[in-house]
């Protein structure tokens, strides 16, 4: 008789896996170890979402990415056995990747060795993301316009569209001539060196906050605040209002360090000083960012599962868009209604003006978390996280809305004004956080791209000189900071060399422009959805009639 095989040791094949996933378990790949997370999705502090794209995937690299050695090493006891050689990626349930019961095995399946699943056989493929003219404008280099290179054969001529099938294609395609192969031994290569860059940034100490940097930030916090209750004092309420939008302007990035934990590198420590600077000084949520920003990291600029491109009805980067395709992160449809088409036909226009209003939709975003008590963690060590930041969005607006809009300004219009100023001044924090995506691209390369050449891909970095770095703080380095999301802003600038030289090494096209430059691509690229969009509605019309006068010609 055999020997009992303990829980953690067992080995489990891919198609024991699959049913397991049928079953409704949540399993993952970390290394060669099964996780099965179940429990872990009420206690996770970054919310189930993130989990639940990882679902049948090797999830190492987004792991590690995301999380201290602490963390993972409390993972360990979620691990149910292993597995033996590479581990091909399932498309998770979240994104439409179908299992099946390991009881059950449909005539269809037959023949199918038991290792191999129903994605793999070609019954099962995930949904692409097409952009009928956008994606099929990639760069060849860092110095060439996204309207001045195609792939293949020349952009449709107004009122002529492809089929959606040839435009997934032709999109895809683009992508591919560009980056590595997909196969699984050219990806395996960018995996292995990517690791190896992670640990010679921390051979390098690049790891390590650098705390003096924080002092000098710090007195630029005290200068702001000083300026901003001094013209407060004197009755200069606009330049008072520009004071403290600029200084929440800069606080923005300590709230986006210390939500990646990268100050203190201790959960606890680093999530109360983002929630002290973001709920209490702020009035937003870090816990409603963090839930964003994670899966937002691990789905970067897919429609429809990254939030930080979910902005419709007001932009759209895709014609994928157009589709009123369903968001996985808001479980609803972005509908292409009637607001819209008006907004995404001149969204190239609107860009700036609808941006100064960011800040007012962050609140929306950040009270939608914490009066909703499931997206909120409610067990584990930070169930108390909620209850504290909804204390800071009282103090919070106590003292801004209260204190100073009402108390302190007399008049009405000069509380419109000022209440006006602080919020539109942060306009270029929104500006700064779409613009490394915006542009990039949005296809879909299946479940065999590494999580290290996505990043690449669907990101972009902005060139300036050193000491402008604190006006981005380290928004600017996205490519940099999407392979490394925990190492300190501060150091980006010192890491960026390593990643340029592992992206010629691997054959990945590394993209940074100007500020102004990158403005120019994000523009472009919305100008060219909006076009897009018109002429979808120009053949919509032409069809129409032809409809129309075809039935009368009878």
């Amino acid at each position: 008789m055999a020997p009992a095989i303990s829980g953690n040791q067992r080995v489990w094949s891919r198609r024991e896996v699959e049913g397991l996933i049928a079953d409704g378990r949540k399993i993952i790949i970390l290394r060669d170890q099964v996780l099965k997370v179940d429990a872990w999705l009420p206690y996770h502090p970054g919310g189930d979402k993130s989990i639940l794209h990882m679902i049948g995937r090797d999830a190492t690299d987004e792991i590690t990415a995301l999380h201290s050695r602490e963390a993972q090493a409390l993972m360990q006891r979620y691990v149910i056995g292993r597995i033996q050689g590479r581990w091909e990626n399932f498309l998770p349930p979240i994104q439409g990747g179908t299992f099946r019961p390991l009881a059950c095995k449909s005539t269809e399946d037959e023949g199918l060795p038991d290792d191999e699943d129903a994605s793999s056989s070609g019954r099962s493929t995930p949904t692409s993301v097409f952009d009928a003219r956008g994606e099929v404008r990639r760069r060849a280099g860092n110095d060439t316009p996204l309207s001045q290179v195609s792939s293949g054969s020349s952009s449709p001529e107004r009122g002529q569209f492809k089929s959606k099938e040839a435009c997934v294609a032709h999109a895809i395609s683009s992508d591919l001539s560009k980056y590595p192969s997909l196969d699984l031994s050219s990806q395996d290569r960018v995996i292995a060196k990517y690791r190896q860059l992670d640990e010679d940034l921390q051979a390098a100490g690049l790891y390590k906050c650098p705390y003096s940097a924080y002092a000098v930030e710090f007195t630029r916090y005290l200068t702001l605040y000083a300026l901003f209750l001094t013209c407060l004092h004197y009755h200069y309420y606009a330049l008072s209002g520009l004071f403290l939008g600029l200084l929440w302007h800069l606080l923005a990035f300590v709230v986006h360090d210390a939500g990646h934990l990268s100050i203190t590198h201790g959960f606890h420590t680093d999530s109360c000083i983002g929630i002290f600077v973001a709920d209490f000084l702020g009035g937003l949520s870090v816990g409603w960012w963090k839930r964003n920003h994670n899966v937002h990291h691990i789905t970067t600029n897919s429609p429809e599962h990254d939030p930080d491109i979910q902005h419709m009805p007001f932009f759209a980067i895709s014609s994928r868009f157009f589709s009123s395709l369903h968001s996985t992160y808001y479980n609803r449809q972005m509908k292409l209604d009637a607001a819209a088409r008006v907004f995404i036909k001149y969204q190239h226009y609107l860009y700036y003006p609808i941006l100064l209003f960011g800040r007012f939709n962050l609140y929306r975003l950040a009270w939608s978390y914490l009066l909703d008590p499931a997206q909120a963690p409610r067990k584990g060590t930070a169930w108390w996280h909620r209850y504290l930041e909804m204390a800071g969005q009282v103090v919070f607006w106590y003292w801004y809305g209260y204190r100073t809009v009402y108390l302190s300004i007399p008049t009405w219009p000069s509380r419109v004004a000022f209440l006006l100023i602080s919020h539109m001044v942060t306009a270029p924090l929104h500006v700064q956080l779409t613009l490394s995506h915006f542009a990039m691209s949005s296809t879909n390369l299946g479940t065999h791209e590494s999580f290290a050449q996505k990043m690449v891909r669907t990101t972009m970095d902005v060139d300036c000189p050193p000491w402008l770095d604190f006006v981005h703080g380290g928004l600017n380095y996205q490519v940099v900071h999407h392979l490394f999301p925990r190492l300190p802003r501060h150091n980006l600038r010192r890491a960026q060399p390593f990643v340029k030289a592992f992206c010629d090494d691997v054959g990945i096209p590394y993209v940074i422009f100007t500020f102004t430059r990158g403005n120019q691509e994000v523009i472009s690229r919305l100008g060219e959805v909006a076009d897009q969009l018109k002429v979808l509605e120009e053949c919509r019309k032409v069809a129409a009639k032809d409809l129309i006068e075809g039935r009368h010609s009878h």
